[in-house]
């Protein structure tokens, strides 16, 4: 009776000092949420987290790995644009949505540490100095050149307009050119900036870094 006894309590210490299994496995749930407090809720789907905003050098990152219960890690992105993920290393994440980072980290412990990982990673703290690029403006404006699009700016053609120094006299503010070249090839939107200014701003489309808005010449001045 004794001997089985001891036989049940070795059994569950070896399991309680298990932790994570390490081995492959495919029932990962990876999220990627802007809650700062409620990091461990984890019945949203991935379509409803965020999705849009490109961390870059210097921001500030919750990040958590259920499974462990332990507390969330604050990261800061370095210059270089990495994380330092504990027990695993550098993860390039600039330029990346927090979901993407989320998503690329369940990857690589997939692979190497944890048989069940629950990866949560929340942004906590823009570095609001953090150029994403910037958006060239020629054509008919007053001061043609790049602009810097600054993280979490959400830049328009309009605005982008505006920090050319507006439109010259001479300029056809219905047929501005918002130019942008993508894997598949280059693309080409026409902005109607006066239906924008009578408050039609589903029109004034965003911009993203690279982008080029040509402001072509009118022979009429309206």
């Amino acid at each position: 009776m004794n001997q089985r006894i001891l036989i049940l309590v070795a059994a569950f210490a070896a399991w309680q000092c298990c932790g994570p299994v390490r081995a492959a496995d495919t029932n990962f749930t990876v999220l990627a949420d802007t809650n700062q407090t409620a990091l461990a809720s984890s019945g949203q789907p991935l379509d409803a987290l965020d999705n849009r905003y490109k961390l870059g050098p210097g921001d500030q990152i919750l990040y958590q790995v259920i499974e462990d219960q332990d507390a969330p890690t604050n990261l800061t992105i370095t210059d270089s644009g990495d994380l330092e993920v504990p027990y695993y290393g550098l993860v390039h994440a600039a330029g990346k949505t927090c979901r993407q980072v989320a998503e690329e980290i369940k990857t690589l412990l997939q692979k190497r540490l944890y048989y069940r990982a629950t990866v949560v990673i929340a942004l906590a703290v823009a570095n609001k100095a953090w150029v994403a690029g910037k958006v060239y403006v020629t054509g008919q404006v007053r001061q043609p050149g790049g602009y810097e699009i600054k993280a979490g700016e959400k830049m328009t053609v309009s605005k982008a307009i505006l920090d050319a120094g507006g439109f010259s006299d001479f300029s056809d503010k219905k047929h501005v050119r918002l130019i942008r070249k993508t894997a598949a090839g280059q693309e080409t939107f026409v902005v109607n900036v006066l239906d924008v200014w009578k408050g039609q701003l589903n029109k004034d489309l965003a911009v993203q870094p690279g982008d080029l808005v040509v402001v072509p010449q009118s022979l009429v001045n309206y």
